[in-house]
């Protein structure tokens, strides 16, 4: 076998889809990861700014987003560690199903440890599923405070009285309805809006949510590939037994 040849059989042995998963959700989990953290930093000092000045009335609010942000920390450890098992695996399985190599055989156990990640994957994907829609909830609310500003800004609006406008994030359940001043109006409003801390908030939101999304495409992409995988080693250890009788 020359060395052109070697190569050849080599890269027929690539998991392609488990690479371009892998890449994406490398991709997408330090964009969720790295922009969430930045993102609920950002969103605590606007709170303590502008809506909520007693440190006891989001005091829990603020342990909740540390522990967000902890939990960003596991997060991002975890599926760095599983995306390189989930290449690995997809390695030997590639070169087991093309038969590649003679020395990897399916066993049972093999089949078992393919099973387990094609269960875990999917149990991860309904998860991120509910991971990226709770990412878009804080570009909701952003979205809609900056489109409050907007429409002041706009000389359409011919607004009389923009000290009406306000936004309230109490009725959005983020600090309890005791917290002072609560909401902001106006021309405050307009310069919150225009603070680096709510753009830069903003923005990181959306990237955030974005590579959530990214994340759900690309467990996606694992749960196809691993679940083509095991059905396939299955089926050869099905004609493996019927070949030796």
């Amino acid at each position: 076998m020359g060395c052109f040849e070697c190569c050849i059989k080599c890269l027929g042995g690539v998991p392609y889809a488990s690479l371009v998963a892998t890449i994406l959700c490398f991709s997408g989990v330090a964009l969720f990861c790295g922009c969430g953290h930045v993102a609920l930093t950002g969103t605590v000092t606007i709170l303590e700014t502008h809506f909520s000045k007693v440190a006891s009335d989001h005091a829990m609010l603020t342990d909740v987003i540390q522990l967000m942000q902890y939990v960003i920390y596991g997060i991002a450890s975890f599926f760095f560690l599983y995306g390189i098992i989930l290449l690995a695996e997809g390695f030997y399985t590639t070169s087991a199903v093309k038969e590649l190599h003679s020395e990897f055989k399916t066993t049972i156990c093999g089949r078992c440890i393919s099973g387990m990640f094609v269960f875990l994957t999917y149990i991860l994907g309904v998860a991120w599923l509910g991971v990226f829609g709770f990412s878009a909830v804080p570009v909701f609310l952003f979205y809609n405070m900056w489109s409050t500003c907007a429409t002041m800004r706009s000389p359409m609006a011919n607004l009389t009285n923009i000290d009406s406008i306000c936004v309230d994030v109490r009725q959005y359940g983020i600090i309890p309805w005791n917290a002072t001043p609560g909401k902001a109006c106006g021309s405050t409003l307009g310069d919150i809006c225009n603070t680096s801390e709510f753009y830069l908030s903003y923005h990181l939101y959306i990237v955030a949510c974005a590579g959530a999304g990214a994340t759900v495409i690309a467990l996606l992409i694992y749960m196809m590939a691993t679940t083509y995988n095991f059905a396939v080693l299955k089926f050869k250890s099905r004609e493996d037994c019927c070949t030796k009788f």
